[in-house]
């Protein structure tokens, strides 16, 4: 906030208690304080984009601004990463016969020995795969710890990976607080600190979102060298805070094939200009702002949402021509904070982007009822009726995905 000269922010929305001043809205009514979203098929001198070569150079302009506001920029050098296979077991998934590999990713930290950063990455294939196409998830590597005698629910029906499995393809879990940690605190630590040499980050530096995505990156890289997996046929997945950074991952690296983005909210796939649920306000607070770059808080300070130069539906248009599903839970279920409403309008409105490059919208801008699957394009969405879970949209992603795969 010094670097920036600003000294308050604007208080966040309360999700939590319904008597607070400052309870989040959940009523249309409120929900759209800044209807008009920057065009993306506009250049910033105005001339229209007409063509994909314009849009290429359209795309590098929108990059530009995602980079220096809200994400930070992505060192231009970043360290060399060494896999390391540190065990191999034959096992079942359900009734798969599957062989696991945990990974240890070591980045090479001779430029300042102090930080030392260890990626975990969990491969699993069927056994004798072949060139099989992967879902890269991020999420836990390690079993979730529980309290002590409390016991996890069964799963209804087989898990995302045996879903996975069923199709013959191979699934992988990389461990993003192993890359960086998920606290303010932790930007002197992890890939941030360790470029940095463990000094605090400049205005623009990337944000945990971005260096999560950039370790999503590394896994890629190994994959390719992998004769079991067909890199060309890998998918992000990632849910809550990890779909935010699945989407960052997608919009960064044109290698991911496809991404499943699963109640990702504000700094994800809803629209930083919407006032539901989660707003900017709590994005740039003392709990998350340490996913984007610091110039990013000034938008919850001397600046509105309405000044930013970009917002999702632009992010949302950074990944085309690929495939994108974004997916949400209910607001009745408990998943009312993301917005999927915001999240449907911003996917709609990259619907032009795709369009210029020969691919398919969502085929309406009419937000649908929940349990609606919109598949038929290249973006899609659809709205389950349970809570704060990608589970009931495994499967209609799955159906999505083996379009391509």
């Amino acid at each position: 906030m010094e670097l920036l000269h600003i000294t308050s922010l604007r208080q966040g929305a309360d999700g939590s208690h319904k008597d607070a001043p400052n309870y989040a809205n959940y009523g249309e009514a409120k929900a759209n304080p800044y209807p008009k979203l920057p065009e993306a098929l506009v250049f910033q001198n105005g001339k229209p984009v007409k063509t994909p070569a314009d849009w290429a150079k359209r795309r590098q302009e929108i990059a530009e601004l995602f980079d220096r506001e809200v994400y930070g920029r992505m060192p231009k050098v970043t360290p060399a990463v060494k896999w390391e296979v540190t065990s191999t077991t034959r096992e079942k998934n359900g009734d798969f016969d599957v062989i696991t590999r945990k990974l240890l990713g070591h980045v090479d930290n001779s430029a300042w020995p102090e930080i030392k950063v260890d990626i975990e990455l969990n491969i699993t294939l069927p056994v004798d795969a072949k060139k099989v196409p992967v879902v890269l998830e991020l999420g836990f590597t390690r079993p979730f710890p529980l309290r002590p005698g409390v016991t996890p629910p069964a799963p209804q029906g087989p898990t995302w990976q045996q879903q996975v499995l069923a199709k013959g393809w191979g699934y992988a879990v990389i461990g993003p607080n192993s890359i960086q940690p998920d606290n303010g605190a932790g930007l002197t630590q992890g890939i941030i600190g360790l470029v940095n040499k463990g000094q605090p980050r400049k205005v623009d530096d990337w944000g945990a979102l971005r260096a999560w995505g950039w370790g999503a990156s590394r896994a890629l890289d190994f994959f390719a060298t992998d004769p079991g997996v067909d890199a060309t046929k890998v998918a992000i997945e990632g849910h809550s805070r990890y779909g935010k950074a699945a989407l960052v991952a997608m919009a960064d690296d044109p290698r991911f094939a496809i991404g499943f983005i699963s109640s990702s909210g504000a700094g994800g796939a809803k629209l930083h200009r919407r006032n539901w649920g989660e707003k900017v306000e709590n994005v740039a607070s003392t709990g998350e702002y340490h996913w984007m770059a610091g110039n990013y808080i000034k938008y919850a300070g001397p600046l509105t949402p309405d000044d930013l130069p970009v917002d999702a539906h632009e992010l949302i248009a950074l990944c085309a021509p690929r495939p994108v599903f974004i997916s949400s839970g209910s607001l009745e279920a408990g998943d009312g904070w993301v917005d999927a409403k915001g999240m449907f309008l911003a996917a709609a409105a990259a619907g032009p982007v795709y369009k210029l490059l020969g691919k398919k919208d969502l085929g309406t801008t009419e937000y649908p009822p929940v349990e609606t699957t919109l598949i038929d394009g290249d973006v899609a969405f659809r709205q389950h009726k349970g809570g704060h879970t990608p589970g009931p949209n495994w499967p209609t992603f799955l159906q999505f995905a083996s379009r391509y795969f």
